[in-house]
């Protein structure tokens, strides 16, 4: 919802929960702009943003009603419980400097970005004989985990998320595939480019090389998407078996109409233009911009959400309106996410100025931790605190943090500090899975899949499987990697 809201360029389109603020390390402030200093704020000013995670965690299992047609207006409730007393005691000024900056550089592209890439995958139909037996729940667990580090999480999630849901339509025991879906397509899947996730796009605009990740981060990835692949397999069987379904009945009233086939398929070719629209905003410099108020908005990302807009609204004319309808699209996973995130947007200010304050602001401690007492890093205390901050905050400013605790010397840390890097790195990206938050495309995997029927486990139950399941890996990655 969050890593979902990763601030990184590409990162945040390709990805998931990824938004712009940090976009090619351009100044986001003009000459002469408020400034916010974390060092100034205490921990209690990130009670509203605490204040809305709880509500997403508790009202849908409360009030589901009252959540349900009203959840837009918590949303409001905590934003507003954030900016009124930051106006009061801060002066309009700020106050305005710093909702200009978060709607016009992180969460309008963000959304904008979301929307594209929901419009399009959703135009995606897949028909035919697609049965969610074990062996193909696995292969298309398997297939997104490939493709999410070349389309990033939230183009290979909202590809996919569709037909995986058709495939399991008869199935009794579904929510473990939405989990591990969640796991390995939404999260990660997108280690090894900088197109995967935003951390890693921001690493490539501070000089990572494109294949650093491919190369160094392979390993921990594979291991850890390995045994979870292996670990499904063996849970999606035992259940399988247990639903008692005859397989050659089943597979002949499942068939759709033969063989397997796309439907939508232009939606392919407008996913690779959502992909350039995003890698030019990352890579093009005309050095134009304009400033509303001290915020700088660069031409580049202007065009690019011009461009995604223009792309969402080709794919909604040249997708057939009943193939649509036949995949299950409607508009309110996006709505949910556009009314929720704005609110989450607002109030997570506080802590990220919070965290970028470093050893100033209230969050030292954890910055002091990744230090060891002879000055060299202690690279498991860089993973976990990059993961467990990503898991909740921005993974793409608390990848930055880091990065720059560590030196910022992309030369250096792609060379001696490699280890160092690689740690920050999964963790920003490993650990997104931990929370509904921790990555856009979780929260929309599991909006889809309620919609589809599949009664998911609510945010604090969805962290008990998290903590079940990825901990463990997690503490082996530490010792074998780190």
């Amino acid at each position: 919802m969050v890593k979902l809201i990763g601030r990184g360029v590409v990162a945040a389109a390709l990805c998931g929960v990824g938004t712009m603020s940090y976009s090619a390390g351009a100044a986001a402030a003009g000459a002469g702009a408020p400034h916010l200093d974390g060092a100034e704020l205490n921990l209690f000013w990130t009670i509203p943003f605490a204040g809305i995670l709880l509500s997403i965690a508790i009202m849908p299992l409360a009030l589901p009603k009252v959540w349900h047609h009203h959840f837009g207006k918590f949303s409001a409730f905590w934003a507003l419980s954030f900016m009124v007393p930051f106006l009061i005691l801060f002066g309009w000024q700020l106050a305005l400097f710093e909702l200009l900056h978060v709607l016009l550089l992180e969460y309008i592209p963000f959304i904008i970005l979301l929307l594209a890439l929901f419009t399009v995958a959703g135009g995606v139909r897949l028909r035919g004989s697609l049965r969610g037996t074990p062996l193909v729940n696995t292969m298309i667990l398997f297939i997104g985990t490939f493709i999410a580090s070349w389309m990033g999480t939230t183009g290979a999630a909202m590809l996919l998320i569709r037909p995986l849901l058709r495939a399991n339509d008869r199935r009794r025991y579904k929510v473990h595939t939405m989990v591990f879906f969640i796991f390995l397509v939404a999260n990660i899947g997108g280690s090894l480019t900088p197109l995967g996730d935003p951390p890693l796009f921001l690493g490539f605009l501070k000089g990572v090389s494109f294949f650093w990740p491919t190369t160094n981060m392979f390993l921990p990835m594979l291991m850890v998407s390995g045994i979870l692949l292996v670990l499904y397999y063996i849970i999606d069987v035992q259940l399988f078996a247990r639903e008692g379904i005859d397989i050659e009945s089943d597979t002949e009233e499942h068939v759709e109409d033969g063989a397997l086939r796309l439907e939508g398929r232009v939606n392919l070719a407008l996913l690779l233009c959502v992909i350039g629209a995003v890698l030019m905003s990352g890579l093009w410099r005309p050095g134009i911009s304009v400033d509303v108020y001290h915020v700088t908005v660069e031409l580049q990302n202007v065009l690019r959400d011009f461009l995604l807009l223009a792309i969402a609204y080709a794919s909604w004319k040249l997708t057939d309106i009943e193939s649509r309808r036949a995949n299950g699209f409607t508009w309110f996973p996006i709505l949910e996410v556009a009314k929720l995130f704005v609110g989450i947007f607002i109030t997570i200010v506080p802590a990220i100025a919070i965290l970028k304050a470093g050893t100033d602001g209230a969050l030292a401690p954890i910055i002091d931790l990744v230090t060891a007492d002879d000055g060299t890093p202690v690279n498991s205390v860089y993973f976990w605190a990059t993961g467990l901050l990503s898991s909740f905050l921005d993974n793409a400013p608390t990848y930055l943090v880091f990065f720059n605790t560590a030196g910022g010397d992309a030369a250096e840390l792609m060379g001696p500090l490699a280890a160092t890097l690689l740690a920050i790195s999964a963790g920003a990206v490993f650990m997104g899975a931990n929370t509904y938050i921790g990555n856009a495309p979780n929260f929309m995997v599991r909006s889809i899949a309620e919609e589809g029927g599949v009664k998911m486990p609510s945010f604090f139950g969805y962290m008990i499987w998290s903590f079940g399941i990825l901990t463990p890996l997690f503490v082996l990655t530490t010792f074998v990697f780190f």
